[in-house]
């Protein structure tokens, strides 16, 4: 403030001593100069007075402007700096967050490679157990068709030996009702013979059924 009034005085009094003041003298009137002197004095104290006054009051306008904007900007500074602040807190949560996820998407990769890796044994597994099934299933399949052949030559063989069998049952069948036959006869003859000596009948008898006897088809069996 000082400074800008100290200004303003130089400048008034270079204003003054540049004005060039022309006083026509009169013989006749008796000029007063320390009055005019006083009145100019008076004047410049005044127009002094009035500057300074305009000089503080735009210092104050101006110092209240600086004060305002100075106050504006520390709350847009500190604003600023809670703004700041919250987004570093925020850039350390999602730095944390991006470790987070990368270490997640390495755990899954690891997860993937391992699934793949057993996913492509198990294949391989598979792939050897169904080849050996398939040459079981060839070999049961060759081993049911030589076993279907095999009863199928048992089955003609046990055709054959049936029929041969009925065969023999039928001729031992036969010779059994041939050989039944004149033994019968045999004995209705003897018994329709009349009684005469019948001691010997007995022997006659005895002897025939002995000879009988030894056509006896069980003992020919």
């Amino acid at each position: 403030m000082r400074t800008i009034y100290e200004q303003e005085m130089k400048d008034l009094a270079a204003q003054v001593k540049d004005v060039s003041v022309t006083v026509g003298m009169d013989s006749r009137c008796h000029i007063d100069l320390s009055g005019i002197v006083e009145e100019v004095k008076a004047q410049y104290d005044a127009i002094a007075a009035r500057s300074l006054e305009e000089a503080e009051a735009y210092s104050r306008s101006q110092l209240e402007e600086q004060a305002a904007r100075s106050a504006e900007f520390g709350n847009s500074l500190q604003s600023s700096r809670c703004e700041i602040t919250d987004l570093n807190v925020r850039i350390q949560k999602l730095r944390s967050q991006i470790l987070s996820v990368k270490s997640h998407c390495l755990k899954l990769e690891e997860n993937i490679k391992a699934a793949e890796e057993q996913g492509e044994l198990a294949f391989q597994d598979a792939k050897a157990k169904l080849a050996q099934l398939e040459a079981a299933l060839q070999q049961a399949k060759q081993d049911m068709a030589r076993q279907l052949r095999e009863y199928q030559e048992l089955m003609n063989t046990k055709l054959a030996l049936d029929i041969e069998i009925a065969t023999y049952r039928k001729l031992v069948e036969g010779e059994e009702s041939r050989m039944d036959l004149p033994s019968a006869t045999m004995v209705n003859a003897v018994q329709s013979r009349p009684r005469v000596g019948e001691s010997t009948c007995p022997k006659t008898h005895g002897g025939e059924a002995q000879g009988a006897g030894d056509h006896d088809p069980k003992g020919i069996v």
